[in-house]
């Protein structure tokens, strides 16, 4: 036993990553692979078997079970963002630095590329256990619309891999270029919904925030200086 802990933890000393940067673009490539894997299994599930294991409904489920496990399994390090379109949020609300969004665009890519791989190897879909309430509310009011594509890394990862794997380019251009949407146009959602939740919210509520702190800092200016006074008439 006393070995075994021993070599576990030079493992643990030899895989160790210092970097922080890399360690949240891990945590969110493993993150986004989570919600690829469970939810793009949902779809294979149904597609193929014809309608007989799997409807509308549950494929909105299993993303929104898997929107909340990955976001669960990667947000104490990442923050769980598992979507450029919520990192990119944060950086217009100054919330992250720009240099994290291409490195986070670039793992939850990946991510979801590889998820979109496990389900090509496994061609069976599983089932994901807690709820993300927004990607399945999202699923069941706008998702006959267009698949409520939200996520550009959930479309671009699997579409990436779709393309290598024998369907080839006509996977970015089939109806009229219809891939670029779901890739630009969530950056173009946030923007909107980052705008219009800072006019009826955030700013309000952070100004409030603001001016509470900025008036606790003033008293314990008061404070100070009564101390100061109280100090030298005492001397």
């Amino acid at each position: 036993m006393g070995r075994q802990k021993v070599i576990l933890e030079k493992m643990a000393r030899i895989f160790q990553i210092r970097n922080e940067l890399m360690r949240q673009a891990l945590a969110e490539c493993l993150g986004t692979l989570i919600l690829v894997m469970f939810g793009c299994g949902a779809v294979a599930q149904l597609i193929l078997s014809g309608g007989s294991h799997g409807m509308f409904l549950t494929v909105n489920f299993a993303f929104g079970f898997a929107a909340t496990l990955g976001i669960l399994v990667c947000g104490q390090v990442s923050g769980g963002h598992i979507n450029p379109t919520v990192t990119f949020s944060l950086c217009l609300l100054g919330r992250e630095p720009w240099r994290k969004f291409p490195v986070y665009f670039l793992a939850q890519t990946l991510g979801a590329f590889l998820g979109a791989g496990i389900i090509f190897g496994m061609y069976i879909g599983l089932e994901a256990f807690t709820v993300g309430f927004v990607v399945l509310v999202i699923g069941q009011s706008m998702g006959f619309n267009s698949g409520y594509a939200v996520n550009p890394a959930r479309d671009l990862g699997p579409r990436i891999f779709t393309a290598l794997a024998g369907w080839g380019p006509e996977v970015f251009s089939a109806k009229s270029y219809w891939s670029f949407v779901p890739i630009f146009a969530p950056f173009i959602g946030a923007m909107f919904g980052v705008m219009v939740y800072q006019l009826m919210v955030g700013y309000h509520v952070e100004g409030e925030a603001r001016d509470k702190r900025q008036a606790e800092e003033r008293e314990e200016k008061e404070r100070l200086k009564l101390s100061a006074v109280s100090e030298k008439e005492t001397a």
